[in-house]
């Protein structure tokens, strides 16, 4: 029998418990130590939304092409990263799927996922050691600018294969038809 789990908006407060949601601060959050003109006033930079960590690496810019998931999209394998923090941004304007759960022991069932519906605008940078699944990507095969670690020592990725679990996501269409009102 399998399980299906609806997405829920991807929030910085929902999204909280394993890393940052890349986007800029709202105005509630805004300070004039994290938001601040630059360029003769032409930009607004909205600074250290996240911080990469590396244990031992360095700092690696890459592009993943991820293959557009059929719906209802089932779920084949959960992978953590011990060693740093790893950071997806949409690169062609494309709502995606994440899947997560908590950081240190591998996920039992189903139960201990969360999903979240990401909107393009909408990056995640997962911390160190929080399970998450691959790309989900949605419309059509979709370009992510990765930031992650590179070249450091021991294995930084560990998998779990979940298939067994027939796990599917259900898109909750009123949280992928909800948008940003106001970008700063």
């Amino acid at each position: 029998m399998s399980t299906t789990i609806v997405t829920k908006p991807l929030t910085k407060a929902d999204f909280a418990p394993y890393g940052k949601v890349i986007e800029p601060y709202d105005k509630e959050e805004q300070t004039s130590d994290n938001c601040y003109h630059i360029n003769k006033g032409y930009a607004c930079r909205h600074h250290a939304i996240a911080e990469a960590s590396l244990n031992g690496g360095t700092v690696g810019m890459s592009i993943f092409r991820a293959k557009k998931r059929e719906l209802p999209i089932a779920l084949s394998v959960m992978e953590y990263h011990p060693f740093g923090t790893q950071a997806f941004f949409s690169m062609n304007g494309q709502d995606y799927i994440v899947v997560v759960a908590p950081a240190g022991k591998p996920p039992q069932s189903a139960d201990d996922l969360k999903v979240f519906y990401a909107k393009s605008h909408q990056g995640v940078q997962y911390d160190a050691n929080v399970w998450h699944h691959p790309l989900l990507a949605l419309g059509c095969d979709s370009d992510f600018l990765v930031i992650d670690r590179i070249n450091g020592e021991g294995n930084n990725c560990y998998e779990l294969e979940i298939d067994d679990w027939q796990v599917q996501i259900e898109i909750d269409r009123e949280s992928a038809s909800e948008t940003k009102s106001e970008h700063s």
